[in-house]
């Protein structure tokens, strides 16, 4: 009993929230506990932006909000990969707009009122983000006040809430390019140029040098007389630190395994294109033929000559050589095997301009004819061109005519201009691609897997399954933006599996695109910060080493020229020649290709002395400024040209300079 009450009295508290997590276990969900938990890790955050922290989940809600305003402003679901980028690179823009931007344009002093809003919504300061937006525009292109104020009064009685939703993003947007006029005009302004800054401006920039020179260039060899110490490369490294500042990466090899197709495959789809050979040369249903057996369906696509050369070459020879009814023979072209039927010939044009509207009206009149003839002509090929619109290739000029449009309704169109008819033929294709088998699949996996087996448990194992299995072994430096290999895109998976890995364990078979197996190994990791001394230590050296060279190499060609005083002689001496340069510059504007450090010395070298030697990049120079000239070609459009490209780099630089200040995190490829 005394023991018992020792533990009450000691360990009361630690058991009893022991006894509270059992009893809340039975009452609370796991998983629920679990995105709690998940919920206060910065792990799942898909990044911060000035201290305010972005969990994946609210971003991911952002994300689907701008799906839907996509799909709203062009009418077509967002399914492309690069679709989806936009996408997420939209709202990750907004929310660093809302934290940092706009916080710190307000932090200047600046604001923007709701008044302000609405005159650049509805006023008479209309915003460029409404009076250039299609959906307030007139049959003529032009902005239609009276659009604006219709969309507004219909938010209330659309029940899917997506008009509500556009205004607002519309609104959001004009607020926050507001803040960035007003924010960008403080910089502008404040660059200003008086005239003194402007006379030097000038005056530098029109004066040019006629020099002659003698160099001596650096030796590609190593000198091993000059040492670089480790204090010399800590000494570097601390007084140009923020030059290695890295993002977080890891340093990879990695050996793959493409699927493809075996000699088997190949023999079975040849044998299978002898066997219904004979039917597409007769069959009287080409269409459903096609839908049967072929990989590539009927279309009514027109080829022009050399078009099919893009699928074979024989192909193509054969199309542009025969006539309507003609049937090729069967063509090999890598892993697809091709024959074709040619169904019609014809002349036509590849190009027509065209002028179309929509319209609500079943016939043509004069007043709809008018307002077709305000609108812009547009191109139309077989592979661009708006859908129903495909018989205006056989329509007369200048003769405006109905057309349907499954997607656009009816539209009024009129074809007035052409492209000169060329000969055009629609082909069948009977297209089988050979596709690996199960039995190929499985064998190509067997080799990555036993190349895994062999390599698990160390890089040195890894090592070793190369040089048995005869592989080549791929290196690599990847972040976590990192989706392709080569030619091998999609391959996230691979990506996770290195940022989540320990250095020098190999993976087991990664499956990407279910076409290639990877098997690989961290060699090193990298973290996000300042790359340690040991990692740049290398280019360090190789940095200070170059410049010592070059600091030996002008001290050898001052010992070799001393007392000399016209460079024949010291060319002589140097075991070089005189060259010369005419109109060097050290303008803004100049664009010479001799060496930075030597244009440099020519600035502000006086004329008619021997100069040097001079320390450049590439060797040592002596030289002699022959004269001078002063010329007129720069002139103040010049100079103020200058500054505006200077103004504009710097307004495009603001926002990149405030995200490196506030330490914004984009962990975005984590999850995407």
């Amino acid at each position: 009993m005394a023991v018992l009450q020792k533990l009450r009295t000691k360990f009361g508290l630690a058991i009893s929230i022991i006894v509270a997590l059992g009893l809340l276990s039975f009452i609370i969900d796991p998983s629920q506990i679990q995105s709690a938990v998940q919920s206060m890790s910065s792990k799942y955050d898909v990044g911060s932006i000035n201290g305010k922290a972005i969990s994946y989940t609210d971003f991911q809600a952002d994300v689907e909000q701008f799906t839907r305003l996509q799909e709203i402003m062009t009418g077509s679901s967002v399914s492309s990969e690069e679709d989806q980028k936009q996408v997420r690179d939209a709202a990750w823009q907004t929310l660093v707009d809302k934290y940092l931007f706009v916080k710190t344009a307000k932090a200047a002093g600046l604001t923007v009122g709701e008044d302000e809003v609405v005159d650049l919504t509805t006023g008479s300061n209309i915003s460029p983000v409404i009076a250039q937006n299609a959906m307030f525009l007139d049959e003529n292109g032009n902005f239609d006040a009276n659009r604006v104020v219709e969309f507004v009064k219909a938010m209330d009685s659309d029940e899917s809430g997506s008009y509500r939703l556009y205004w607002n993003y519309i609104q959001n947007t004009i607020f926050t390019q507001q803040f960035y006029n007003k924010y960008g005009a403080l910089f502008t302004a404040s660059n200003f140029q008086n005239p003194l800054m402007l006379n030097r401006a000038i005056a530098e920039n029109n004066q040019t040098a006629d020099v002659d020179f003698v160099m001596v260039p650096l030796l590609y060899s190593e000198d091993s007389t000059i040492v670089v110490s480790s204090d010399e490369i800590k000494n570097y490294y601390n007084s140009h630190k923020d030059f290695f500042k890295q993002t977080a990466n890891r340093e990879m090899e990695y050996v793959v395994y493409e699927v493809t197709p075996s000699s088997d495959d190949i023999a079975a789809v040849n044998t299978t294109m002898s066997d219904i050979y004979d039917d597409f040369v007769n069959t009287e249903n080409m269409k459903n033929f096609l839908l049967k057996n072929s990989d590539r369906s009927l279309s009514s696509y027109w080829y022009k000559t050399d078009e099919l050369n893009s699928l074979s070459s024989e192909l193509g020879a054969f199309v542009n050589e025969n006539k309507v009814g003609a049937v090729s023979p069967i063509y090999q072209n890598g892993n697809s095997f091709y024959a074709a039927k040619i169904m019609a010939e014809t002349m036509r044009p590849e190009t027509i301009s065209v002028r179309v509207i929509p319209t609500t009206e079943t016939a043509v009149s004069d007043s709809l004819v008018a307002v077709l003839r305000l609108s812009e002509t547009m191109d139309m090929t077989q592979s661009y061109l708006i859908p129903g619109c495909e018989s205006l290739f056989d329509a007369a000029l200048n003769v405006p005519q109905m057309v349907q449009s499954l997607q656009y309704g009816t539209l009024l169109a009129e074809v007035v201009e052409k492209s000169d008819p060329v000969l055009m033929k629609q082909v069948a294709i009977l297209e089988k691609t050979v596709v690996p088998s199960n039995e190929t699949y499985n064998s190509i996996y067997a080799k990555a897997n036993k190349f895994a087996t062999i390599a698990s448990g160390s890089y040195n194992n890894y090592k070793a399954a190369v040089d048995s299995m005869g592989v080549y072994s791929y290196t690599n430096r990847i972040t976590e933006a990192t989706s392709a290999y080569g030619a091998i895109d999609n391959a996230k998976e691979v990506t996770r599996w290195v940022f989540e890995a320990k250095e020098g364990k190999p993976s087991e078979v990664i499956i990407v695109n279910q076409n290639y197996f990877f098997v690989a190994v961290v060699t090193g990791i990298h973290k996000e910060g300042y790359a340690k001394v040991s990692e740049v230590a290398s280019s360090i050296k190789s940095q200070l080493y170059s410049e010592k060279a070059a600091e030996k190499l002008a001290s050898e060609v001052a010992s070799k020229i001393q007392g000399l005083n016209d460079l024949e002689s010291i060319a002589e001496a140097l075991n070089t020649t005189v060259s010369s340069q005419s109109g060097v510059t050290f303008a803004a504007l100049g664009a010479s290709t001799l060496d930075p450090k030597f244009i440099g010395a020519i600035a502000s070298a006086p004329e008619g002395k021997i100069c040097g030697p001079v320390a450049g990049s590439i060797g040592s120079y002596v030289f002699q400024v022959k004269g001078r000239d002063t010329g007129s070609y720069y002139t103040e459009d010049d100079a103020a040209l200058y500054e505006s490209q200077k103004n504009q780099y710097n307004s495009q630089m603001l926002l990149s300079v405030m995200m490196n200040d506030a330490d914004v995190k984009d962990n975005r490829a984590r999850f995407y």
